[in-house]
């Protein structure tokens, strides 16, 4: 009998009927990273559910391009789903190549100068209402531009309604990693305050969305955004999306949209805090660049050092930090068999911490293309991969370049001491309780003290 070239084993420290619900709960993040020192594939327990953890990148990319057999599904697609509904992000690999196909024209690479143009201008309006030895609360700054950005580029929406969009979609990311971690039955169903925030959220988004629906195919008319592209295109049969199909892509864009730049964002500037040296790098290539203006989509190809932070910020604290998927048939991976039905994990936090596939793998540093070997093949994957990569990855990358290198040209955000920042507890992977001071930087470039 042959070997298998890949090793199986079980996490230790499971607890009866609880399984690794404790852990998932209280240390995610130290509980994933553990697992490669067990096995290639370690099986773990989600409460009564057991679920595979993928550990080795080979596997990794195996069940990234076989999307059909290892499908969207599992624990948190599930809850997922609760909320966005079957958008593009969620929905089964049947439907996919038909969404994405429908969908794409609005992330094709000749949007993005129009979509960069808006991005500029939220910039500027967020930071025109900042001040000098302010402290910022960062991650909800950068979520509240986020959210600007988000609906303007997408769905041309007022921005009257954006406060109430972003406490939505923290309402939902919130919930969705509690319920992942909890996996108990009936946890989610139960009359709790943070249930009701999610039902609340969830309602609000599929309202919003319809009013926008309905409002557009009434007007017909047509805007340069996402939902035109969305009420406008047919497939190849002549067919076009339902208000419900349309919805859920809105609602999918939306917490996507929202979440996964503000948390790479308020990331980017608390490693920025932990190192001035690079920081100041950062400043002296938007002052070069920009030349004290907001940075617009021609500025993109000069910023080289700003999207190697934003790179390097990626594979410390990826976004979607724990995906799950679920074998549509029986199957065997790394030589081991799997049932059809099977929960897979996959953790790119988990990938981006070996210190076997990133040497050094803790340390900040933006110059590591040029510091050694080129990184393993599917060992840096902060947007997925395969048929199901990211769809919005060339928007995302614009966005967060453009408003790190525009804010670094003149603002320093700076650590407030004695302030321990550490990663939230949601779907998206954010910094908890991260506060820095404002200090506006002259024309020359130095802070104003």
């Amino acid at each position: 009998m042959t070997t298998p070239a890949y090793a199986l084993a079980s996490a230790p420290g499971a607890l009866p009927l609880l399984g690794h619900t404790l852990a998932l709960v209280r240390r995610p993040l130290d509980l994933v990273a553990s697992l490669p020192a067990h096995g290639d594939l370690v099986r773990i327990r989600m409460g009564p559910h057991q679920a595979y953890v993928v550990c080795h990148p080979d596997l990794v990319h195996r069940v990234l391009t076989e999307d059909r057999t290892f499908d969207k599904g599992g624990p948190f697609y599930d809850k997922f789903r609760e909320a966005a509904g079957d958008g593009i992000s969620s929905c089964p690999a049947a439907a996919h190549r038909r969404q994405r196909r429908l969908v794409q024209p609005a992330f094709h690479h000749t949007q993005l100068p129009g979509y960069a143009a808006t991005m500029t201008r939220e910039i500027a309006a967020l930071t025109r209402h900042w001040r000098h030895g302010q402290v910022l609360d960062v991650p909800a700054e950068m979520s509240r531009l986020s959210a600007a950005i988000t609906a303007g580029c997408l769905f041309t929406l007022d921005s009257a309604a954006l406060p109430a969009v972003y406490d939505s979609v923290t309402a939902i990311s919130t919930s969705v990693a509690r319920r992942v971690m909890l996996a108990l039955p009936l946890a989610d169903r139960l009359p709790t305050p943070a249930n009701r925030r999610f039902t609340r959220a969830r309602a609000h988004l599929r309202a919003l969305t319809q009013t926008l629906i309905t409002d557009r195919r009434a007007t017909g008319v047509h805007q340069d955004d996402l939902l035109s592209t969305l009420l406008t295109a047919r497939d190849q049969d002549g067919r076009g999306l339902t208000d419900t199909e349309v919805h859920d892509q809105m609602v999918t864009f939306v917490i996507a949209g929202v979440e996964t730049t503000a948390c790479t964002l308020a990331w980017a500037w608390h490693l920025l805090g932990t190192r001035p040296d690079i920081r100041a790098r950062v400043q002296a290539e938007a002052d070069t660049v920009l030349g004290g203006r907001t940075a617009r989509h021609e500025d993109l190809p000069a910023l080289d050092l700003t999207r190697r932070v934003v790179t390097e910020t990626l594979r410390l604290y990826p976004p979607g930090w724990l995906i799950t998927r679920r074998t549509t048939a029986d199957t065997e991976l790394g030589g081991h068999h799997l049932p059809a039905g099977t929960t897979v994990v996959y953790s790119s936090y988990q990938l981006h911490h070996r210190a076997d596939l990133h040497p050094d793998p803790e340390s900040f540093e933006p110059d590591r293309p040029s510091m050694g070997p080129k990184p393993v093949h599917g060992s840096l994957i902060p947007f997925g991969g395969g048929a199901r990569k990211c769809l919005g990855e060339t928007f995302a990358l614009t966005e967060t370049v453009l408003a790190l290198a525009s804010i670094a040209a003149h603002w320093q955000l700076e650590p407030v001491p004695g302030r321990r920042v550490r990663a939230s507890r949601r779907a998206t992977l954010g910094p908890h309780r991260l506060t820095m001071r404002l200090h506006q930087r002259h024309a020359t470039g130095a802070p104003a003290r």
